[in-house]
């Protein structure tokens, strides 16, 4: 479990930013941002497996000027942290996504706007110049994803970041015991009512049952790339089998996740499975993580196995929660200094020189390829 610091003054690590959201949100929005699948097995593993693997540093290396500036799918990037997709966010603040779109444009990252936002795709276009990727669900009505996508490529998405790993939702039960509430989806207005009957539990869970086609296959990657010119990333590969198949159908890359835990519970910790995604596509395709990361140096041990970049969700709501657009900042700017410190102490002075001979796995405990 994380340990979780009293503190006094300015938060100094990503852990008491989450302690500040505590104490901002309504128990129900904390447990809806905080809570995993069943008793939470996953979203514990997500962490600890970090804490498996330790650091090889290389002594006796110029590391005077640290650069860790990276690219994803050709655009450049401050570091190897992007913002992952998430949901709702005036739960967490009432500027909501367009808080969150702004830090990241001030942190020259990118942002992943969910089409699940509390905010339109348009309100968070028009509120910085910035890169930014959308992610799609795919929903029974075909009509509904189709439009959705056309929007965001008018609009100047760069990228669809389609999410696969949700036919249907996976057991959350803080949000049924707290019956969650389902905030008005922004991006789903005229085209379909987000509003359920349901007083039986969530209403997340009532909307995703649904509208998400749970009978979305590998054939239907095919009349995505149909519809848009955008290039697409499928996100919730766990196996080396569905890497091979990403790769077949001829789409962008992979996001290695586990759906922040939420989703089928006792699936891998993300960082478990990274290195057999990577080795299964051999460089065809960039691969990239989400799932654990609280700290600079998680960035640096998932670089080291492959990760491209990886992308924060919950660090960056709890700096949302506790302060806003400057949190978000803050939590960005964090993550930033501790991988640089990373990078100097381990011998890196570029991520390009961070290489799995860097780090240490305990593999009694680790799912690997090796």
């Amino acid at each position: 479990m994380r340990f979780m610091r009293v503190m006094e003054g300015e938060p100094v690590n990503v852990n008491e930013f989450q302690e500040l959201a505590r104490q901002a949100l309504p128990k129900m929005h904390y447990d809806y941002y905080t809570g995993g699948a069943e008793d939470q097995y996953t979203l514990e593993e997500n962490v600890e497996a970090f804490r498996r693997i330790t650091f090889q540093p290389r002594l006796l290396v110029d590391v005077s000027r640290i650069d860790f500036s990276t690219t994803v799918l050709g655009y450049d990037i401050s570091a190897p942290i992007m913002i992952a997709p998430s949901g709702l966010h005036k739960l967490a603040h009432p500027e909501g996504e367009i808080a969150t779109a702004r830090a990241a444009a001030a942190s020259n990252t990118i942002m992943v706007l969910s089409s699940m936002s509390s905010c339109t795709m348009e309100e968070v276009a028009s509120s910085c110049n910035a890169v930014r990727f959308f992610q799609l669900y795919v929903y029974k009505s075909r009509d509904v994803s189709a439009q959705l996508v056309q929007r965001a490529e008018r609009n100047g998405y760069k990228a669809i970041v389609l999410t696969v790993d949700v036919p249907r939702l996976g057991q959350r039960e803080a949000d049924i015991k707290s019956k969650m509430i389902l905030l008005q989806i922004k991006n789903f207005e005229g085209l379909s009512s987000t509003k359920v009957d349901n007083d039986d539990g969530s209403k997340l869970e009532a909307f995703a049952k649904r509208t998400f086609d749970d009978s979305l296959c590998w054939r239907d990657i095919g009349w995505l790339r149909s519809i848009t010119k955008l290039p697409i990333l499928i996100k919730g590969v766990l196996t080396r089998e569905d890497a091979i198949k990403v790769v077949e159908v001829g789409v962008a890359g992979i996001v290695v996740s586990n759906h922040g835990a939420r989703q089928l519970h006792y699936t891998p910790a993300t960082i478990t499975v990274l290195e057999e995604v990577v080795h299964a596509v051999g460089g065809k395709v960039p691969v990239f993580l989400d799932g654990g990361v609280w700290q600079g140096t998680d960035v640096f041990k998932a670089l080291a196995l492959g990760a491209q970049a990886v992308l924060i969700g919950r660090p960056a709501i709890y700096g949302l929660a506790a302060k806003g657009e400057y949190g978000v900042r803050k939590v960005i700017q964090m993550l930033k200094d501790e991988l640089e410190l990373t990078m100097a102490l381990s011998g890196c002075p570029s991520v390009k020189d961070i290489t799995r001979s860097h780090v240490r796995i305990q593999h009694e405990k680790f799912h690997s390829m090796l």
